[in-house]
Formats: C-alpha cells, structure tokens, sequence
C-alpha cells in the first residue's frame, strides 16, 4: 500500500470517532423487503427513512413483472445504449414514460445520479453560466464540474438572489437554472413558477430534477412542473427510478432534440451498461400502478398531514416541508447521531443529517412517510421519537403549535 495515500486515508477519524460512541448510523443492514417495517439483527424496526414514497417495492405485480422480464432478457445487457445495450423493453419504457410525463422525447439511464451527469455535463459549453440553488442534490453539484461552464450558486429559493445573479450574466450567454422539485432534506418545493419567469426575463434554460417529485406531487404525480401548471416553461426534467417508481435506473425527459443530442454526446450513457431488463420492467409495472391507484398519492399526503400535525403538537421544530419529506432540527451533531441510535434501538428507522452534509447547528433528522404506513406506525414512531427527544433535551419549547392551527398541505 502507497505509504502517501494511506497517511491520507487514516486522517479521516470521522466514521471511527461515531463507531467508538456507539453512534454509527450507517450502512445498517436490512434483512428483509424494503417495507414499513423492516428486519435489522433479526429484529422488527419501523421504516420512516426510506423514499419510496408510495410503498411499491415489494408490490406483487412488479415482482412479477421483474421475473418475467429477465425470463425474457436475461439479469443484463453486457453493453451501453449506444451499441449492443438497448432493448426491446428499454423503448417501451421511454415511450411509456414520455406519455405519462407528457413529454416530447426520454433518455434512461442506468442510476439517478447518472441522469443527472449525463443530461446536464453535455449540455453546457465553457462559455454558459450554470446556476443552481444552493441545496441541489450532490448529482447536480458533480454534473456541474463536469460541464466547462462557469457554476453559480444562489440562495436557497431565493428568487431576489437569483434574479440578481442573473441580471449579471452576459444576455448573449446561455444560462442554465437547476434546481430541485422538491429538495431532498428541506422537504419544501422550488418556487418553480419564479424560477420560470425570471429564465423567460433572461433567456435561461430551466431545468429541475424531480427525483422526490414523481410519485408526490403533479398530475398522477408527475412533478413539480405539473403542480404549478407550467409544464410548458420547463425544458428539462431528470428525475430517478429508485424512489416513488420501486426500481432502479434514472431519466432525462425533454424535447426530441434535446434527447436526441444527449445520445451521441453524453458520457454517462455512453460509456456505461444499460438498465438491467428487471429494473426497466419493474418501472413500467410501477407506473401503470400509479395510474390505476391514483388513492396511493392521497394515501401518501394523509399520513404526511397527520405526522407533521403530530410533531407540531409534540413541539418539535419542523422545517418548512412542503412534502412527504419532514424535517425535524436538532441543531448539534452528536446530539442528532444520539437521537438517531436511540431511536434505532427503540425500533425507529430514521436518518441523521449533519455536518457538512449541512451545518452542525442545521443538523437534523430526516423523517420521511410512505403511502403504506399505517396510522398506528405513524404513531407508534412518533411517540417513541418524542419520549427520546424530551429525555435528550431536544424538545424544549413549551408552545407547540395546537391542531386547531395546523394547516394541512394540500398536493396539486
């Protein structure tokens, strides 16, 4: 082993100083499906940090699906798209997905993050100016530095920021806005319509990947586009197979020249493997669940109303969710990686989000819902978190908000 290299790698103490507090939260190993409720050491843990949003994974008719396709075509493609790599299957799903997306033209890809690599890099020249808000997903962050374009940060959904950055920027330059549906931590949606009519005022190119968004908000659920009725001023949607959709892959929909361009220039399709049969079968069958169970999505926002409405009652300091996806602060690193394995030991699944993921005094747990969840889960969980939370000092405000001024959130 490189002497160097090593020097570098045993600086990183981070993962071994949580180990020795007994706090390590991660790479925990599932034993059972991916469900409500799930088998860790052999033992029953309710599962409120999943993101499958619509609790399809272990649904029967995508299993089946999944069999029958690689009966069919075998576990894999031994190639990329752009050679010996595209299937039968793998046309169906783009076709599938442009009409339930109501969008002209797809690209799959192999992952989320890649469809964010491979739709995004291509695209922007060293002469354009990309600007992402601040609380994009790392996807996004990567594709930027793999563009030649100049990279810009704005405030999160801070319109005033943006337009100013904007206002900036050379008219002749092309300029790229790139934001998140619904943001993968915060749970808030993407003031999209400002967004929109600040990139027609300047001549931008918006582009929002709906990774959170499918499945949860929009038409059918379809996005955030579709929730604030403007899908016609969004020219580049992205999103992932891995979440509401119970697979794993990802997309870039848009017009047929824009997808059609990403096919001969992007690298991440390119050069990489297709889809597996399984996994493109399994979102085909995902979405024609979706369609037929339109109950699922308002499933999803009950028990995303009935939560929040709980932990505001409770005390708990929310943050601004618009979504399935709920933020609780904490706002200290080791108190949030205590509150998350006593939690875990009290058969609560649920993830610590801290520094520099965000700022120790930002840090918080991510507590999210599935449409599969039950009432008496939702409650078994919370009750739970809030006797950890007191004993931990982490509630400590006496005026929670009562349910008579509770405002539930409302889906498109």
């Amino acid at each position: 082993m490189n002497k160097k290299l090593l020097e570098r790698v045993q600086k990183f103490t981070a993962p071994n100083e949580v180990r020795a507090l007994g706090m390590y939260p991660y790479f925990r190993v599932i034993e059972s499906e991916q469900d409500t409720e799930v088998i860790i050491n052999g033992k029953p843990v309710l599962m409120f940090g999943s993101n499958s949003y619509l609790g399809l994974t272990n649904h029967p008719k995508i299993k089946e699906a999944a069999i029958n396709a690689t009966t069919r075509y075998g576990t894999g493609c031994a190639g990329s798209r752009f050679l010996n790599g595209t299937l039968r299957i793998h046309i169906e799903l783009e076709e599938a997905l442009a009409d339930y997306l109501k969008q002209e033209s797809v690209l799959l890809y192999s992952t989320g993050f890649q469809s964010n690599l491979g739709g995004i890099a291509p695209l922007a020249g060293r002469h354009d100016t990309i600007l992402i808000d601040e609380r994009v997903h790392a996807s996004i962050i990567d594709a930027t530095r793999l563009s030649f374009a100049k990279v810009q940060k704005f405030r999160h959904n801070d319109m005033e920021d943006l337009e100013k950055q904007m206002a900036r920027i050379d008219a002749a330059a092309l300029k790229f806005i790139i934001v998140d549906g619904i943001f993968s931590m915060e749970g808030d949606i993407a003031k999209l319509p400002e967004i929109a009519d600040i990139a027609e005022k300047y001549n931008g190119v918006v582009v929002v990947d709906d990774a959170h968004a499918i499945g949860v908000i929009g038409e059918q659920g379809i996005g955030t586009a579709s929730h604030f009725g403007i899908q016609d001023k969004v020219d580049i949607q992205t999103g992932t197979f891995s979440k509401s959709l119970a697979s794993l892959g990802g997309f870039v929909a848009a017009s047929y020249d824009v997808i059609d361009y990403l096919k001969h220039t992007s690298r991440a399709l390119i050069f990489s493997a297709s889809m597996t049969p399984a996994s493109a079968a399994s979102v085909l069958a995902a979405i024609e669940i979706i369609k037929s169970e339109p109950d699922r999505i308002s499933r999803l926002w009950e028990n995303t109303n009935y939560a929040l409405a709980r932990f505001l009652e409770l005390g708990f300091e929310v943050g601004p969710s618009e979504s399935p996806i709920i933020p609780i602060y904490v706002r200290d690193n080791l108190k949030t990686f205590a509150f998350a394995t006593k939690c875990f030991e009290a058969g609560v699944f649920i993830n610590p989000v801290v520094s520099p993921a965000v700022p120790s005094e930002e840090s918080l747990i991510r507590f999210s819902l599935m449409a599969t969840h039950t009432t008496e889960q939702i409650d078994r969980a919370i009750d739970r978190m809030y006797e950890i939370a007191i004993n931990l000092g982490i509630i400590n405000n006496p005026e929670a908000i009562t349910a008579d001024h509770f405002s539930p959130l409302l889906p498109a």
